[in-house]
């Protein structure tokens, strides 16, 4: 009866598939790439998106002014518009930048990736965020800026 069990052990071991795992696909560029030959974007093209704690998201069009007046906030259900929105604007142009500051969540970040995909945005980029950034998303978010 040992041997009988073992044989059905050893049988449905081997004939079973194991769950393949389930992964996003990047595409990361070639760090060989000098800085000066990296492409440029254009700035009406470009989508900034920041990400802070509490499920906060920020986003500013082009270049963020020296005042911040470009400077928004939203969530994650109202993001989606704005990607849409952009998207219908800027065509082939569109590159989203993606900026987690110290703050956001693993979540909050694979959150923002399944937005590009799922609004089909093929030119997106994380990058690290700027102290500038960062000031402005604590101020936002009522905390005082960490001095440098």
């Amino acid at each position: 009866m040992v041997d009988l069990g073992f044989l059905l052990i050893t049988f449905f071991i081997f004939t079973t598939t194991m769950s393949q795992p389930t992964a996003m696909r990047l595409a990361l560029p070639d760090d060989k790439v000098k800085p000066e030959d990296q492409n440029k974007i254009k700035q009406s093209g470009a989508l900034t998106i920041l990400l802070g704690k509490d499920n906060n998201v920020f986003y500013y069009e082009g270049e963020l002014a020296p005042d911040g007046s470009n400077f928004k906030a939203s969530n994650f259900k109202s993001i989606r518009d704005e990607i849409i929105t952009k998207k219908q604007q800027a065509d082939t142009n569109l590159v989203v930048v993606i900026k987690p500051n110290d703050e956001s969540t693993y979540k909050n970040f694979i959150d923002i990736l399944d937005e590009m995909s799922i609004n089909v945005v093929k030119r997106y980029a994380v990058v690290d965020i700027s102290s500038v950034e960062d000031r402005y998303i604590r101020l936002t978010e009522g905390e005082p800026a960490p001095q440098q």
